[in-house]
Protein backbone atom coordinates (compact mmCIF):
# COMPACT_ATOMS: atom_id res chain seq x y z
CA UNK A 1 0.00 0.00 0.00
CA UNK A 2 1.29 3.19 -0.42
CA UNK A 3 2.27 6.23 1.68
CA UNK A 4 -0.06 7.66 -0.54
CA UNK A 5 -3.54 5.67 0.44
CA UNK A 6 -1.84 5.91 4.52
CA UNK A 7 -1.66 8.94 5.41
CA UNK A 8 -2.39 11.34 2.64
CA UNK A 9 -0.27 13.43 -0.15
CA UNK A 10 2.09 14.94 1.30
CA UNK A 11 2.00 18.83 0.76
CA UNK A 12 4.30 21.40 -0.30
CA UNK A 13 5.47 22.70 2.77
CA UNK A 14 5.63 19.37 3.84
CA UNK A 15 7.85 18.39 1.06
CA UNK A 16 10.22 21.68 1.29
CA UNK A 17 10.55 21.07 5.39
CA UNK A 18 11.55 17.13 4.96
CA UNK A 19 13.97 17.78 2.30
CA UNK A 20 15.62 21.21 4.75
CA UNK A 21 15.84 18.28 7.28
CA UNK A 22 17.67 15.96 5.06
CA UNK A 23 19.76 18.91 3.85
CA UNK A 24 20.93 20.32 7.86
CA UNK A 25 21.08 16.84 9.09
CA UNK A 26 21.85 16.63 12.68
CA UNK A 27 20.86 20.66 12.93
CA UNK A 28 17.68 20.39 11.83
CA UNK A 29 15.60 22.21 14.41
CA UNK A 30 12.83 24.75 13.33
CA UNK A 31 14.86 27.39 12.88
CA UNK A 32 17.45 26.82 11.04
CA UNK A 33 14.64 24.24 8.90
CA UNK A 34 12.82 27.86 8.58
CA UNK A 35 16.13 29.41 7.10
CA UNK A 36 16.78 26.80 4.90
CA UNK A 37 13.92 26.70 3.44
CA UNK A 38 14.22 30.78 2.79
CA UNK A 39 17.50 30.59 1.66
CA UNK A 40 17.20 27.79 -1.27
CA UNK A 41 13.39 29.02 -2.25
CA UNK A 42 13.35 32.65 -1.43
CA UNK A 43 10.27 31.86 0.82
CA UNK A 44 9.93 33.07 4.06
CA UNK A 45 7.49 31.57 6.43
CA UNK A 46 6.93 32.32 9.59
CA UNK A 47 8.26 30.25 12.69
CA UNK A 48 4.71 28.84 13.60
CA UNK A 49 3.85 27.23 10.27
CA UNK A 50 7.14 25.35 10.61
CA UNK A 51 6.42 24.17 14.18
CA UNK A 52 2.84 22.57 12.81
CA UNK A 53 4.34 21.18 9.92
CA UNK A 54 7.04 19.69 11.82
CA UNK A 55 4.37 18.75 14.47
CA UNK A 56 1.84 16.97 11.82
CA UNK A 57 5.22 14.86 10.08
CA UNK A 58 5.99 13.76 13.37
CA UNK A 59 2.20 12.19 14.19
CA UNK A 60 2.30 10.75 10.66
CA UNK A 61 5.56 8.93 11.52
CA UNK A 62 7.28 10.74 8.98
CA UNK A 63 9.86 12.58 11.44
CA UNK A 64 11.12 12.18 14.62
CA UNK A 65 12.53 14.39 17.18
CA UNK A 66 15.03 14.59 20.16
CA UNK A 67 15.69 17.60 22.71
CA UNK A 68 19.17 18.77 22.28
CA UNK A 69 21.10 20.51 24.80
CA UNK A 70 20.15 23.98 25.61
CA UNK A 71 22.08 26.94 23.82
CA UNK A 72 25.22 28.68 25.35
CA UNK A 73 23.30 31.81 26.64
CA UNK A 74 22.54 32.01 29.88
CA UNK A 75 19.03 30.34 29.66
CA UNK A 76 19.20 29.14 26.88
CA UNK A 77 16.40 26.62 25.86
CA UNK A 78 17.05 23.49 24.87
CA UNK A 79 16.83 22.96 20.72
CA UNK A 80 14.41 20.21 19.42
CA UNK A 81 15.93 18.33 16.48
CA UNK A 82 14.24 16.61 13.78
CA UNK A 83 15.18 13.68 11.59
CA UNK A 84 13.02 11.89 8.74
CA UNK A 85 12.20 8.39 9.35
CA UNK A 86 12.47 4.86 6.86
CA UNK A 87 8.56 5.68 6.08
CA UNK A 88 8.84 9.54 5.75
CA UNK A 89 11.78 9.07 3.18
CA UNK A 90 9.91 6.93 1.17
CA UNK A 91 6.51 8.98 1.94
CA UNK A 92 8.56 12.24 -0.34
CA UNK A 93 10.33 9.76 -2.84
CA UNK A 94 6.99 8.49 -3.42
CA UNK A 95 5.64 12.39 -3.95
CA UNK A 96 8.56 13.38 -6.04
CA UNK A 97 7.97 10.21 -8.04
CA UNK A 98 4.41 11.23 -8.89
CA UNK A 99 5.53 14.81 -9.52
CA UNK A 100 7.97 13.66 -11.92
CA UNK A 101 5.88 11.08 -13.68
CA UNK A 102 2.67 13.77 -14.26
CA UNK A 103 5.43 16.46 -15.70
CA UNK A 104 6.65 13.18 -17.61
CA UNK A 105 3.03 12.49 -18.95
CA UNK A 106 3.75 8.54 -17.68
CA UNK A 107 2.40 6.13 -15.45
CA UNK A 108 3.91 5.35 -12.28
CA UNK A 109 3.34 2.67 -9.42
CA UNK A 110 3.54 4.05 -5.84
CA UNK A 111 4.83 1.77 -3.31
Amino acid sequence: MSSFSEKGLLGELEQLVMLATIRLAENAYAVSIRDEIQERTGIDLGRSSIYVTLDRLERKGYMTSVLGDPTPERGGKAKRCFALTTPGRRALADAEAAIASMRAGRAVRVR
